[in-house]
């Protein structure tokens, strides 16, 4: 039976870890089909072409075959025009990969998301403040993994948000009122983020910039619970970045994060 091959297919890399002496296993999210884990065979030698390639945030087109759950990479090679982000914008990409590992299983296209993926990814490096373009890409990547409620609708009762209320969001249920102890956003905030969402990226990076610290803290419950996790690594290294000196705080393109 012939193995399975793949070319051209447009993906990103999203982490790297040590396989064997030579080699690695990429996690890379593809745009056809999804979250692929690949062997990248000699990688870690000197003289691989494919150090200099397989760095993450950058567009690359993939080749592999296999059909086992690793497959083994053939090619790779750098698609251009992205500038790699610095500083925090760096870290915040880092986040999107991480979710993005964390939060989709392997093999499963969602080629909507991807597209996503790159207009965050290449916005990166045009923002000071990355807050807005992570608060939209998680909300279209929980909108397309299917768990994202209605926002306009509260989800014990299907009655419609009252603009003026406060609502947070609850896993598994939707939105309810929100005490005066929790997080929440306005009826109409919700109503404005549907809308925003329905439109386009730069009209929902907008939206979420006005809201960005209280949507923040509405959306991570809703994050962990899918994912798992009580802590993202990536939003624990933000942290410690944001208490050194800015000296201190600069990260180089080549870093990775441990997952």
């Amino acid at each position: 039976m012939a193995r399975a091959r793949v070319l051209d297919q447009p993906g990103y890399v999203l982490h790297r870890y040590d396989w064997s002496e030579h080699s690695a296993i990429v996690e890379v999210f593809t745009r056809d089909h999804g979250r692929v884990a690949l062997v990248a065979k000699g990688v870690k030698r000197p003289a691989s072409q494919l150090r200099a390639v397989l760095l993450p945030l950058q567009p690359l087109l993939l080749a592999y075959s296999g059909d086992a759950e690793v497959r083994t990479l053939t090619s790779a090679h750098w698609s251009g025009g992205h500038v790699m982000p610095r500083g925090e914008p760096l870290l915040a990409g880092f986040y999107l990969n991480e979710l993005v590992l964390r939060l989709l299983a392997r093999d499963d296209p969602y080629p909507g998301l991807y597209a996503v993926y790159e207009q965050a990814v290449a916005a990166l490096p045009r923002v000071n403040a990355p807050g807005a373009v992570l608060r939209a890409f998680e909300l279209k990547l929980l909108q397309a993994m299917g768990v994202l409620p209605l926002l306009s609708q509260q989800g014990a009762t299907l009655a419609e948000v009252q603009p003026l209320l406060r609502y947070r969001l609850q896993p598994e249920l939707g939105l309810v009122e929100a005490s005066d102890q929790t997080p929440g956003l306005a009826g109409r905030e919700w109503l404005a983020l549907r809308d925003a969402m329905q439109a386009d990226w730069q009209t929902l990076c907008v939206t979420c910039a006005a809201l960005d610290a209280t949507l923040r803290q509405v959306v991570r419950p809703l994050l962990q619970h899918h994912s798992g996790l009580a802590h993202f690594s990536t939003r624990q290294m933000w942290t410690q970045a944001q208490q050194m000196s800015p000296a201190s705080r600069r990260v180089d393109a080549t870093e990775e994060v441990s997952s």
